[in-house]
């Protein structure tokens, strides 16, 4: 969570790292900070709330200095207000911090002891009150950043400004992400390349346990044992061109209407059209030998990952497994010799991901990560990364992603089918001739989404909502009950469709909509079977299926809305569509934050 920016630069300061911030608010909008240094002292601004309040603070109280740090907060330790907004510090030091101090509370007692105050209830003062008493006992700077880290524990990203150091700024670290820019004459350090790429494109990573100072002319790198390091210059994707919305509402409506040219820019990548083959890069381990293979994600990643199980069980036969990554180190399974992992996670940051990646490797695992940011901390720590070509998302909800993500793991399904004999070439011409068409599918979906508009108005005014699929279609009900929940707030459940009658159609009344998802094949009939179950006892159902599972379902559904008619292997990605869809729909109606729900964070870098 959190996103941090920096700059020592020849211009305000104020203005750039308002613009880094914005980039970076789906990282945290529980409140927001700038510091910069001003004739030598240190001057901040803060507000409680998103970063709109920050910049009203700025407006009235302008800062000036070329050097400063900002921070966007997404709370762990005190409450959401100014008080406890970053940046922390005191008048030698100014600290931003992304991540969790564990220890902080030991250190804190120890200060104490000595007479040092605090004014907030964060980790983060710790740091920055442990960096003012070196200081005060005649450290430099550099002194005093390489004892502090060895005092503090946990996951964290760090930048800091000191008074009577106008021209430095010095970051640091350990499970959570830092990029470097190089500018001419002038330094940048960001949460990630996407808060830097207005202000440059060539970037490097702090890996585990460094540290930099950063100059106008340049970065000195250190390892964790104060090593002089280097670390190497790159050209990140992103442009610094602006993350706007366009002509939509919402960033999320916007990444909606994308899904099309998404999943055609990523199929892409894997299916070559002509010869209707897919084209795997080299992977980091043998489809043909791999014992197992073990998926871990968070989220709707997760979620992706669980369909990605069904369809490369049943195209390639390879056992699979997959864990939520928070919970996969308690499992704590037995792991085959020469067995494979498959991460999956938009933003190659996510910190329960990047801890089960660690596991996995360690374990012998080879690991293979399907991830959207090409320079991230899993793509780099990784064996092999495949791509998605989804861009930057900024809406907190994932939806482009997740479709994406999904591409990837049909292709991958149907590479590894192919690699093995278990997918005969004409079926894998079928299969793959059936995922070109989605993304005009897609489209056309979302030409017209008056009847899903109509479905939501009936479903903002429930209390609790049921979700159900059968097969891989199981995974997309559960992606469909939790964009509803992060969206609008609304009680949501999703559930394999024949476990309804073990438990959950004790819950069925008139006023729980069961949404289905329903198209027509080998499971329909028990699909459908299921509903009729639930309307029996009054349940309102609401289908989603194709022209030729309409006509059943109308004999007993409440509303049924009609998608493009899809080969059984894709139907999972063009149904995460209007799921999707219907909780964007329903949050407008409610008139709840689309693209910033509350609690919420995009890139969920602490555990």
């Amino acid at each position: 969570m959190c996103g941090i920016v920096g700059v020592v630069g020849r211009d305000d300061a104020a203005p750039r790292l308002l613009e880094g911030l914005r980039r970076l608010e789906y990282r945290g909008y529980d409140s927001a900070g700038i510091a910069t240094l001003v004739n030598g002292h240190i001057e901040r601004r803060r507000a409680e709330g998103k970063l709109v309040n920050l910049a009203r603070v700025l407006e009235a109280q302008p800062l000036a200095g070329t050097t400063g740090i900002g921070h966007t907060r997404w709370a762990t330790h005190g409450a959401p207000t100014e008080r406890n907004a970053h940046p922390h510090g005191t008048a030698r030091v100014s600290v931003v911090h992304n991540g969790i101090i564990e220890n902080f509370s030991q250190l804190r007692a120890e200060l104490e002891a000595q007479g040092v105050e605090f004014e907030t209830e964060t980790d983060t003062e710790t740091v920055a009150k442990l960096l003012d008493h070196l200081l005060a006992g005649g450290a430099t700077p550099e002194q005093a950043v390489s004892a502090t880290l060895k005092r503090i524990h946990g996951a964290f990203g760090l930048a800091m400004v000191f008074a009577g150091h106008p021209r430095t700024l010095i970051a640091a670290r350990q499970g959570s992400p830092l990029a470097v820019g190089y500018g001419e004459g002038e330094m940048f350090v960001g949460s990630d390349a996407l808060a830097l790429s207005p202000m440059t494109r060539r970037v490097a990573y702090l890996e585990e346990g460094d540290w930099v100072v950063l100059s106008e002319s340049g970065a000195r790198f250190f390892d964790a044992e104060d090593r002089p390091v280097e670390r190497a210059i790159k050209l990140t994707a992103y442009s610094g061109a602006a993350v706007g919305k366009g002509n939509y509402r919402h960033f999320m409506e916007k990444e909606l209407h994308e899904h099309p040219v998404v999943l055609g820019d990523t199929l892409r990548q894997y299916i070559d059209p002509a010869s209707r083959a897919v084209a795997l890069p080299e992977l980091p381990f043998d489809p043909v030998a791999v014992p197992k293979i073990s998926f871990s994600a968070c989220g709707s990643a997760y979620l992706a990952a669980q369909v990605g199980r069904y369809w490369i069980e049943q195209v390639a036969r390879i056992p699979v497994d997959a864990d939520i990554a928070s919970e996969l180190r308690y499992r704590d399974p037995p792991l085959p010799e020469g067995g494979a992992a498959l991460l999956v996670s938009q933003s190659g940051e996510t910190a329960d991901t990047l801890a089960a990646l660690r596991l996995l490797r360690e374990r012998g695992q080879r690991v293979l990560s399907v991830v959207n940011v090409a320079e991230s901390s899993m793509a780099r720590e990784s064996h092999g990364t495949v791509l998605t070509v989804a861009g930057p998302e900024i809406g907190v909800a994932s939806t482009k992603a997740f479709t994406a993500q999904l591409a990837v793991l049909a292709s991958l399904a149907l590479g590894f089918g192919r690699a093995r004999g278990t997918l005969a070439p004409a079926e894998e011409a079928r299969l793959t001739a059936a995922l070109l068409e989605v993304p005009a599918h897609a489209a056309a979906l979302l030409e017209d989404s008056s009847e899903i508009l109509e479905l939501a108005r009936e479903v903002a005014q429930a209390r609790d909502v049921l979700f159900l699929g059968r097969g891989s279609l199981y995974p997309i009900a559960l992606e469909g009950a939790l964009k509803l929940k992060e969206l609008s707030y609304i009680h949501a459940e999703g559930y394999a469709a024949g476990e309804m009658k073990h438990g959950p159609i004790a819950l069925i009344d008139p006023a729980v909509p069961v949404i289905a998802l329903c198209p027509s094949g080998p499971l329909f009939e028990k699909t459908a079977s299921n509903l009729q179950e639930a309307a029996a006892r009054g349940g309102r159902i609401m289908a989603f299926t194709d022209a030729a599972g309409a006509p059943a379902l109308r004999r007993f559904a409440e509303r049924v809305v009609v998608l493009p008619a899809v080969d059984p292997f894709v139907a999972p990605i063009l149904h995460a569509i209007p799921v999707q869809l219907l909780a964007y729909h329903v949050a407008v109606l409610k008139g709840t934050d689309v693209d910033q729900p509350r609690n919420l964070a995009k890139a969920v870098t602490v555990e």
